[in-house]
């Protein structure tokens, strides 16, 4: 074995003049080269830690298995300075929201308000008429489960009513009521009784005939509660000609929407 050894004092290796290089070797082979510049450059490193820095990685060299373990969920972003950082992971039902620039983007519950979360639909060909002058229920309706007390629901009715005029002026008018958990039939929003969906009118002055249209009534209400709510649509003749829904086979619709509040 042949040994290059110095006890008092630095070792200097010298390759003098322009262009030469200190060369290791090993068995006739080399292994690693010292250029003038300083480079070194070897068929393999050893060491560990911060001993080692500046080591050359071929592109895609560094596979999962050779990242530093993290936390379950984390995604990796960059800071404001540029350096790595993991952003937190978030809960169940959170959005990967954006924080700016500069900043690493956050799990951050979405914003609630106005959020369609469901849709419930029915349509009936069922006509009903009277003369009579009062409140009739239709068969027009429909319930639904809000998921949380803050919703709104949006109640929309499109379908065909008709007046009938044999002497004079008819009219109809129309209102959905709901009922909560089977309870009493109730005008929705009852301090705002003329807004919503609590009263809509048609009217003719013509005479002598039968008059169809279709006629949309809707509104937002908030019943503050996760019950069931059932809606049903009623109307009432101007006056004894009569009046009523779905005549000359028309049909009905009844819409429901629960809105994140």
């Amino acid at each position: 074995m042949s040994t290059i050894k110095s006890s008092a004092e630095n070792l200097t290796l010298n390759a003098d003049g322009a262009n030469n290089d200190i060369i290791f070797q090993s068995n006739g082979s080399t292994k690693a080269t010292l250029d003038q510049a300083g480079l070194l450059t070897a068929t393999s490193f050893a060491g560990s830690g911060a001993s080692l820095t500046g080591v050359p990685i071929a592109n895609n060299a560094i596979t999962l298995a050779k990242m530093a373990s993290g936390t379950d969920g984390n995604i990796i972003s960059y800071d404001a300075s540029g350096n790595p950082v993991a952003v937190a992971t978030g809960s169940d039902g959170q959005v990967l929201t954006s924080t700016g620039a500069g900043s690493p983007p956050a799990f951050e519950t979405p914003a609630g308000g106005g959020k369609v979360l469901q849709v419930l639909s029915m349509h009936t060909d069922t006509a009903t008429g009277s003369a009579q002058v009062d409140w009739h229920a239709t068969a027009v309706t429909l319930a639904i489960t809000p998921s949380a007390t803050s919703s709104k629901i949006l109640v929309s009715f499109d379908g065909q009513v008709y007046v009938q005029n044999t002497s004079g002026d008819g009219g109809i008018g129309l209102k959905i009521q709901q009922a909560i958990a089977g309870g009493a039939t109730t005008d929705p929003d009852a301090l705002h009784s003329r807004s919503n969906v609590n009263y809509s009118a048609y009217y003719t002055s013509v005479a002598n005939g039968q008059f169809a249209v279709r006629m949309p009534l809707s509104g937002l209400v908030a019943p503050n509660t996760t019950a069931a709510i059932t809606y049903k649509l009623y109307f009432i003749p101007y006056n004894a000609n009569g009046a009523g829904i779905n005549s000359l086979g028309g049909r009905s619709t009844l819409t429901l929407m629960e809105i994140a509040g």
